[in-house]
């Protein structure tokens, strides 16, 4: 657990101080106020070199980040889908924390390859006659 930050799973928490935030002209809704007054938010993350992230969720929540990711592994998430800065923020938060919680699940386990058991092959392959009998049956009857 972080004193000042966002605690996501047993271990794995990002800290208060790890998170930059810069408020942008947003491109959203806002009518005139929009050309005036910066709301979005541009949030950046150094997930490479954070403190409070294992190994394996730090390689996996670059690689989940995609293009929002850079070269350094820092991870820029834009928010500009509401009218204010608070709104904004808690919404790149939100994404944030999401992404990191995405990367920090277990990695499903491997499939074992099964194949069908020779009783429920050959039940498949007598019903399969079965229907076959029933479909001839269905032809045309002959009138002698």
């Amino acid at each position: 657990m972080s004193a000042g930050g966002i605690d996501i799973g047993p271990g794995v928490f990002i800290g208060e101080d790890e998170l930059v935030e810069n408020f942008i002209r947003s491109s959203g809704p806002g009518g005139q106020n929009v050309n005036k007054v910066a709301t979005a938010v541009q949030l950046r993350f150094d997930a490479f070199n954070a403190r409070g992230l294992p190994e394996r969720v730090r390689e996996q929540t670059i690689k989940l980040a995609g293009q929002r990711a850079t070269k350094d592994g820092v991870i820029v998430i834009e928010a500009g889908r509401y009218r204010t800065q608070e709104q904004n923020r808690a919404d790149a938060r939100g994404r944030l924390t999401a992404l990191v919680a995405k990367a920090a699940e277990p990695p499903p386990k491997p499939r074992r390859k099964t194949r069908p058991s020779k009783g429920a092959v050959e039940r498949r392959l007598k019903t399969k006659a079965g229907r076959s009998t029933v479909k001839k049956l269905r032809g045309k009857i002959e009138n002698d």
